[in-house]
């Protein structure tokens, strides 16, 4: 992927670095008017902006050359309405603290991607009345952030509801026409046989209404792998059920498909390492692939111990690796070559103090903070007798080792 061009102003013209692939390029509230190639966006890591010790995102750049972000998640608000929020709790249109993460990224050359839905929360999908006004939700993002590309992460539980998926493809559909060049993806859930029944349901939605968005992503993990060699099977497998629902060929069903993995250790406890990323990454560019991503950047550091005690975190990866580790494979799928320093020694971080042990009989609300196993905890929202550290979509944020 070729970064195209640095920010320079609301005026500024624009170079694009890789001839022949289409860029769009549109002014927006954070000041920027660059547009980087299709294959950076779909090179563009997942990063949430608010929540999982959110890391900076100019330092990721300066130490591996990416240049694109997949910003996480925009969802229905928490108390119902069809507008659009990060999270479910901060409103897209008051929103400062994204649009000022953003704005660095611009700052810097890059540009960001925003995805919608996720595996938790209230989607815009189910909460609007069709897909009109799914789209208008959709469309305030998109204005806001002066966005050219977005992805439509529809999964678990939201992708069991017929109507909701209707919105969602309708919604993604009417963007499409609407914002020329927008660079879409949808990305749902992955098995070993490509994609489960409601992920198949989803696309027979989509060929339905004649929609076609620059990929459909599957995320093969969560779901018994073991490997590299079971998810280049799954995506094997996803490219014959893209073939017959679509009627493509075998390359333009690859042309089409892409891989949105888990960096470290998956929630269900697989184990995904850099030589893994490796192997996919070699069969993702052999097969032109189109999209090659994974969950996530907040992930992508080492844990202390390194293997975070045999748990899943939003923070930390769960394996032995250097910082951005993972982030580097999407630089190369980019077609970019992430720079090559001196390695120093990491110094051993001093641990921090412990917090008040959790307590299963407690009432916590968010912001309460508790330690448990070693660290360190901050609740998220209400929650009593929920263990720290069970589930990563759980009620409580991962704030290190104490």
């Amino acid at each position: 992927m070729r970064r195209l061009r640095a920010c320079l102003g609301a005026t500024a013209a624009v170079t694009l670095a890789a001839a022949g692939t289409t860029a769009l390029v549109a002014s927006n509230a954070s000041g920027a008017t660059t547009a980087l190639s299709n294959r950076w966006y779909a090179a563009a890591p997942y990063l949430m902006p608010l929540d999982n010790d959110p890391p900076d995102p100019a330092a990721i750049m300066d130490a591996t050359g990416l240049k694109a972000f997949q910003l996480a998640f925009v969802l229905a608000p928490n108390g119902g309405g069809c507008s659009p929020t990060w999270g479910g709790t901060a409103p897209v249109s008051s929103d400062t603290a994204v649009q000022s993460m953003i704005s660095t990224i611009h700052s810097k050359g890059g540009d960001v991607s925003v995805s919608i839905g996720g595996y938790g929360g209230t989607k815009l999908g189910q909460a609007c009345a069709d897909a009109a006004s799914t789209a208008a939700a959709y469309q305030q993002v998109i204005t806001k952030y002066g966005l050219h590309a977005i992805d439509f992460d529809l999964e678990e539980p939201e992708y069991e509801n017929s109507a909701a998926i209707k919105n969602e493809i309708g919604a993604a559909k009417i963007l499409q026409q609407n914002n020329p060049g927008l660079y879409v993806s949808v990305t749902t859930a992955g098995t070993a046989d490509g994609t489960g029944w409601f992920g198949k349901q989803m696309l027979l939605e989509a060929k339905s209404q004649g929609f076609t968005p620059n990929n459909f992503s599957i995320m093969p993990f969560d779901g018994g792998f073991n490997g590299a060699a079971s998810q280049t099977g799954a995506l094997t497998n996803f490219n014959s059920i893209l073939q017959s629902t679509f009627g493509w060929d075998q390359a333009t069903a690859y042309a089409h498909e892409g891989f949105s993995g888990m960096n470290g250790r998956s929630d269900s406890g697989e184990y995904f390492t850099q030589a893994d990323f490796q192997t996919v990454l070699d069969y993702a560019t052999s097969h032109n692939m189109d999209r090659f991503t994974f969950w996530s950047l907040n992930r992508d550091r080492q844990c202390t111990p390194p293997d975070n005690g045999g748990r899943t975190s939003g923070t930390c990866s769960s394996v032995a690796q250097n910082d951005w580790d993972f982030a580097k494979y999407s630089v190369r799928f980019a077609g970019a070559t992430p720079p090559n320093p001196t390695p120093t020694p990491t110094p051993t971080p001093t641990p921090t103090s412990c917090k008040t042990a959790w307590s299963s009989s407690s009432v916590y609300t968010a912001g309460d903070e508790v330690s448990y196993g070693k660290h360190n905890w901050k609740a998220k929202w209400w929650t009593q007798n929920e263990v720290p550290g069970a589930s990563e979509w759980g009620p409580w944020q991962d704030e290190g080792a104490c």
